[in-house]
């Protein structure tokens, strides 16, 4: 069989990488040099911590199988079992990490609930005041401004697999073509389209107007090395009001008696933070639904991040290197894992994983392997 993978985001590789395994012949189309959405602007959790029950944990557990066994044959991944840390303050803060524990999926997750001393056991950087820390020991991560690369450096040892890069898919032709803006036609079995937050042109060409997936902006930072290791990711309680795992009635009482900062609640936030390879840190976020977008950065955000994670680390964050903000697509209907949709014969169109799709890719690439029976 052949396959044509348009799009060479994390989702459009693992696709890829699932076409290649299956012993098919791949042709990866990218608009880009290198893909450059949302991809490389985020933190390279495979975050299990938060996701909500059933077919969302389900498929995020698959893909943490699946991210360690690629890891373990991509070195370059960097991907790394390191867990998660949500340090909590208080007893509103530490009745919904007791309702989370109390989870009948408790166990799948990895959840434990440790006192200061054993939260700093495990990270010995975690120096500021805290009452309790949320486990999550499934939590993973990879170095996701490297991780496309490294993918590709091992496909390319597959004379199966094909890397275009620099060209734009501009209409479909006929059935399970497609041609680009050189002017060349690909012709194949099968046509996934993983555009990620590119939801203009062809894709409203071919999906139409109703795609029921939007667009997502957000706001973060990287900063020089931190001088020791991080060895968990670490979030803030306020990471319980933005994912779904942390529903609870203990998550309503915190709302309604502890609302967020006026910064925090303006940019709807939370505080995720891991460390880099080379001991920086990635730090964010903020999410801005409503479009047009900004074209610019705001600092108001990156001062309440700074002041949240120098009160956990106990010490000055290094100096901030890098900002950025990112766009990412996700399905307006929370309780989707992912948008897949059959756009013509044969051309299939997968978006929407949201803030998922590093976490999730494998196992979303792995199901339209099995359901396209390829």
């Amino acid at each position: 069989m052949k396959v044509t993978v348009v799009g060479a985001g994390v989702v459009g590789t693992l696709h890829a990488w699932q076409a290649v395994e299956r012993g098919h012949e791949v042709v990866q189309i990218e608009r880009e040099a290198e893909a450059r959405g949302a991809s490389l602007r985020n933190f390279g959790q495979i975050w299990v911590s938060g996701r909500a029950g059933g077919e969302e944990l389900q498929t995020a557990l698959r893909a943490r199988e699946l991210w360690e066994e690629i890891g373990g044959r991509v070195p370059a991944l960097g991907f790394r079992a390191n867990g998660s840390l949500t340090p909590v303050r208080g007893e509103l803060e530490r009745a919904v990490a007791e309702a989370a524990v109390a989870r009948p999926d408790a166990a799948a997750r990895g959840y434990k609930l440790l006192t200061p001393g054993e939260a700093r056991a495990v990270n010995p950087a975690l120096r500021g005041a805290f009452d309790a820390a949320l486990y999550c020991e499934r939590d993973a991560a990879v170095e996701p401004r490297t991780a496309q690369r490294a993918l590709r450096a091992e496909l390319l040892k597959h004379p199966r697999y094909t890397f275009l890069p620099g060209r734009e898919v501009r209409e479909v032709v006929g059935e399970r073509s497609v041609r680009d803006d050189h002017g060349d036609v690909h012709a194949s079995d099968v046509v996934v389209l993983c555009t990620g937050a590119w939801l203009g042109g062809l894709v409203r060409e071919l999906a139409g107007p109703d795609l029921p997936v939007r667009r997502v902006r957000l706001q973060m930072m990287q900063t020089d090395p931190l001088g020791e290791p991080l060895t968990t990711s670490v979030a803030d309680a306020d990471s319980f009001r933005y994912y779904p795992a942390y529903a609870s009635t203990a998550l309503d009482e915190l709302n309604a008696r502890r609302p967020q900062p006026e910064t925090a609640a303006a940019h709807r936030m939370q505080l995720l933070m891991v460390q880099r390879a080379d001991g920086g840190l990635t730090i964010g976020d903020t999410h801005e639904y409503e479009q047009p977008f900004a074209f610019d950065t705001v600092e108001d955000p990156y001062d309440h991040l700074t002041g949240v994670v120098e009160s956990l680390l106990g010490r000055p964050l290094p100096k901030i290197r890098r900002r950025w903000a990112g766009v990412y697509a996700q399905c307006t209907d929370p309780a989707r894992v992912v948008h897949r949709q059959q756009v013509r014969e044969g051309v299939w169109l997968v978006t929407g994983p949201g803030g998922r799709g590093m976490t999730c890719a494998p196992a979303i690439a792995e199901k339209t392997a099995n359901d396209l029976e390829w």
